[in-house]
């Protein structure tokens, strides 16, 4: 299955809604000004994250990645970089196949790539406070992502995807979301797919308010962070 061409099925039927141009007027309004707000809010923190990362490692400061968006468009996503720079993406791609066939172990808890030696000591700080997913407020910004939805993946992760995974598509991808606050790397691939097709199948402003208020607090204790 190409990225690309994307196969809905039922998702396509229980997100009739996503399709309403008030709703969608309405998220897109919310997710700028929010957004927006948070960035000058924010400031002072994404200064000294961004001097951190540009003192820990040679390399750019801020990490381009190529993910894959609503209807499998392909963005350039946004990070505070948390690796050496000009890393291998190999052992990754390993552990996400592995991850999606079911095949993956659980380390410490989560499922995550353990003792990963491409991130750097600022990095895993950031990482674990979720600073580093900060300039993705400026894909909100662009129109590339919502502030709630389904985590953006990789394009090798979606070309692994059956026709139900693909289904989690069909939404804008989100900084937060219903994944990110149940559970995050806590729970297995197929989990994650459960909870982005029951947003898909329930979503409505008060669910994205929802999650959005849990989102600081399931950020402050760690839950799922590695």
């Amino acid at each position: 299955m190409a990225v690309g061409t994307i196969y809905l099925g039922t998702a396509e039927r229980r997100s009739a809604r996503w399709s309403s141009r008030s709703a969608v007027a309405f998220k897109r309004v919310l997710d700028v000004v929010v957004a927006a707000g948070v960035l000058l809010l924010l400031a002072p923190v994404l200064l000294v994250a961004a001097l951190a990362v540009r003192l820990s490692s040679p390399g750019p400061v801020l990490f381009r990645q190529s993910r894959i968006g609503r209807d499998g468009r392909p963005f350039e996503m946004l990070k505070f970089r948390t690796m050496y720079a000009d890393c291998d993406s190999a052992a990754h791609k390993a552990y996400v196949a592995a991850l999606i066939r079911g095949e993956a172990d659980q380390r410490g808890g989560v499922f995550k790539l353990a003792d990963d030696p491409r991130i750097t000591r600022v990095g895993r700080w950031l990482r674990k406070t979720s600073i580093d997913e900060l300039p993705q407020l400026i894909n909100v910004l662009r129109g590339e992502m919502s502030l709630v939805g389904p985590r953006p993946p990789l394009a090798y992760e979606v070309e692994l995807y059956d026709e139900r995974a693909w289904q989690r598509l069909s939404v804008p991808p989100g900084v937060t979301g219903l994944w990110q606050v149940s559970g995050r790397n806590k729970l297995n691939f197929q989990q994650m797919v459960d909870l982005d097709l029951e947003y898909v199948a329930r979503w409505s402003p008060a669910l994205d308010l929802a999650i959005a208020v849990r989102t600081p607090f399931v950020l402050l204790l760690g839950h799922g962070a590695a």
